[in-house]
C-alpha cells in the first residue's frame, strides 16, 4: 500500500524544520513527513564547510519566531546555526518524521482523489518509492546542491596548483602558508577571504566588478542588554522587531535616495581600508544599492586584513590560468597555489521536481506566484522562498503559518483543495528584480509575479505580514474545491 500523509515537507533545512514545528503547533494531529535528499538535516548550514562560513543576516531575524536565539553573536558562524536547527528538531521530536536520502523527482496531482502522488528515489540505489499527500510544502531552498556556477577559464589544465569550489570544500585542503586567489566578490568571497588570510601567506580577492560591502558589529549590544533584563522571549521579540524595522527603513532609504546611500557606503569603506586602497576602483559598484544584495563584513574583518597587507583586492578581467597562477586580462599574473572559485550559485526551481496536474505537465515558469508562495493553477502546494533584502526565515515563517491557516480553513469548511486562479489582465513580471548574475541566469525558469496584488512579490515583511498572516483566505482568488471536485 502507498503511504499517505496529510502534509509532505520537502527539505530538512532551516525552512523545513521550521515548517514542521509550526505544523505540530498549529495543526496538531496532522500526519506529516519530511523528505531530505541528503543524509542529515541542516540544509545549507550542513552542506557548506568552507572556512568562516557564516550568516550575512542577523540571527534575531534569521532565527525562528518561536525559538529565541541566545548565542552571543548576532552574525553567527555556520556551526552555531546548524546547532540551532538541530536543537529545534530535537526539542520537537522531529527525527521520527524525517526520511533521509529521499529525493523527490515528480509530484502528480489528481483532482479526483484530491491528492498528490509523489515519486521518490530512495538511497544510493535510487530505489523508486511512492507516497501520497494532501498538501505539498516545498522547503528545499532555491539553489542546486549538486553544483554551483563554475565558469571555465582557458588553460586550467596547465595550472600547477589546486582549484576548489566553496560548495564542495575539500576536507584535506591546507591553505596555511600558501598563496590564495579567491575569484569572486559576493558573500562567499567576502566571508572566505579574511578567514583564509589569518594563516595564508597572502590572499587576493580577484573580482571582475565591485560589490557594496558594509561593516556591522557581530554582536548586538542592545539585544544583550535586553536579555539581561527581560525574559528571553520578550528580549528576542523586541530585538527581532527592532532589526526588521531598521532593515526596512534603510532599504527604503537606499531605494529612494540611491546616490546618497551609495556615497555613504563608499565613504564608510574608505574610512576603514586606509589610504593605500583604491576605493573608486575596488569598492565602487556600477549599480545602485540593493540592485544586488549587500555584502556584510562583521566587525570590519576584511578591511582589517587589507590594512595589514594580508589581503589584496584586484579588479580586472581573467584571461585564463598560467602554470603559476591566474593570468589577468590586463596582462599581469597573480601567483597562486590555490584558486577558489567563489563565482556564485546555480538556482533551481521547486527542487527540480517535475509537476503534473491531472496528467498535464505544469512548468513553474508559466505560473504566477500567489503572495510569493503558491502557484497559479497548482492546488495544495506552497513553496518557501525567502527575502532577498532581509532574512530568509522571515518569509519562511510567514509561509509556514499560512499553510497551517489554510489547512485549518479547508478542514472547517469541508474542502479538499485550494488553488490560486489568475484573473484576466494580470501582466506577468519577473519574480525577482535583482541584477545579480545568479538571478539573471535563472529568470527564465522561475515563476513570475503579477502586476498587482495578490500576485506581487513585495520583498517587504510588513506588507507580507498584513496580507499573509492577517489577510482573508477566501479572497476571491483562491478557488476551493470539495472532495468530489465541486469548486467555490
Amino acid at each position: 500500500m502507498t503511504e499517505s500523509v496529510d502534509v509532505l515537507i520537502v527539505g530538512a533545512g532551516l525552512s523545513g524544520i521550521g515548517a514542521a514545528r509550526r505544523l505540530q503547533r498549529d495543526c496538531p494531529g496532522k500526519r506529516f513527513l519530511i523528505l531530505e535528499a541528503r543524509d542529515t538535516l541542516g540544509g545549507t548550514w550542513d552542506l557548506f564547510r568552507y572556512p568562516g562560513i557564516r550568516s550575512d543576516s542577523d540571527m534575531y531575524t534569521l532565527g525562528y519566531d518561536f525559538k529565541p536565539w541566545t548565542g552571543a553573536k548576532a552574525i553567527a558562524d555556520g556551526p552555531s546555526i546548524l546547532r540551532y536547527v538541530r536543537e529545534t528538531a530535537e526539542e520537537a521530536g522531529l527525527a521520527a518524521h524525517i526520511r533521509y536520502r529521499h529525493r523527490v523527482r515528480a509530484a502528480r496531482w489528481s483532482s479526483a482523489d484530491a491528492r498528490w502522488r509523489i515519486e521518490v528515489e530512495r538511497g544510493a540505489e535510487r530505489e523508486p518509492v511512492f507516497l501520497e499527500a494532501r498538501f505539498l510544502h516545498l522547503c528545499a531552498g532555491y539553489y542546486r546542491y549538486a553544483r554551483g556556477h563554475r565558469p571555465v577559464f582557458a588553460g586550467e589544465a596547465q595550472f600547477r596548483g589546486r582549484i576548489v569550489e566553496p560548495q564542495f570544500w575539500p576536507a584535506d585542503l591546507e591553505h596555511a602558508g600558501r598563496r590564495v586567489v579567491v575569484i569572486g566578490s559576493g558573500a562567499t568571497a567576502i566571508t572566505l577571504v579574511p578567514e583564509m588570510a589569518k594563516s595564508a601567506a597572502h590572499v587576493t580577492m580577484l573580482q571582475r566588478s565591485p560589490t557594496y560591502v558594509v561593516s556591522r558589529p557581530s554582536e548586538d549590544r542592545l539585544a544583550q542588554w535586553l536579555a539581561r533584563r527581560l525574559p528571553a522571549r520578550w528580549a528576542y521579540g523586541l530585538t527581532r522587531w527592532k532589526n526588521v524595522l531598521l532593515g526596512l527603513y534603510f532599504y527604503r532609504l537606499a531605494r529612494r535616495r540611491p546616490q546618497a546611500m551609495k556615497k555613504a557606503f563608499i565613504d564608510m569603506v574608505r574610512a576603514q581600508v586606509g589610504p593605500d586602497c583604491d576605493v573608486e576602483r575596488h569598492f565602487t559598484p556600477r549599480y545602485l544599492p540593493w540592485d544586488q544584495r549587500l555584502c556584510l563584513v562583521p566587525d570590519g574583518d576584511l578591511f582589517r586584513q587589507i590594512r595589514a597587507g594580508k589581503v589584496e583586492v584586484v579588479t580586472d578581467g581573467i584571461a585564463g590560468y598560467a602554470a603559476q597562477g591566474v593570468q589577468l586580462a590586463s596582462g599581469g599574473l597573480l601567483p597562486a597555489d590555490i584558486v577558489v572559485l567563489a563565482t556564485g550559485l546555480e538556482l533551481n526551481v521547486l527542487g527540480d521536481i517535475a509537476l503534473q496536474i491531472d496528467g498535464q505537465d505544469r512548468d513553474p515558469a508559466g505560473c504566477l506566484a500567489y503572495k510569493g508562495m503558491m502557484l497559479s493553477g497548482v492546488p495544495n502546494l506552497a513553496m518557501t522562498f525567502g527575502y532577498t533584502n532581509a532574512s530568509w526565515t522571515l518569509k519562511a515563517d510567514l509561509t509556514a503559518a499560512y499553510v497551517c491557516r489554510l489547512l485549518r480553513y479547508l478542514d472547517r469548511r469541508g474542502y479538499a483543495s485550494a488553488t490560486p486562479r489568475v484573473d484576466p489582465g494580470i501582466a506577468p513580471q519577473p519574480f525577482l528584480t535583482f541584477t545579480s548574475g545568479y538571478v539573471q541566469r535563472a529568470l527564465a525558469a522561475l515563476p513570475k509575479q503579477g502586476s498587482r496584488a495578490p500576485w506581487r512579490v513585495y520583498q517587504n515583511y510588513l506588507l507580507d505580514l498584513l496580507t499573509i498572516r492577517y489577510g482573508r483566505l477566501a479572497d476571491g482568488v483562491i478557488e476551493f474545491a470539495g472532495a468530489a471536485g465541486g469548486s467555490r
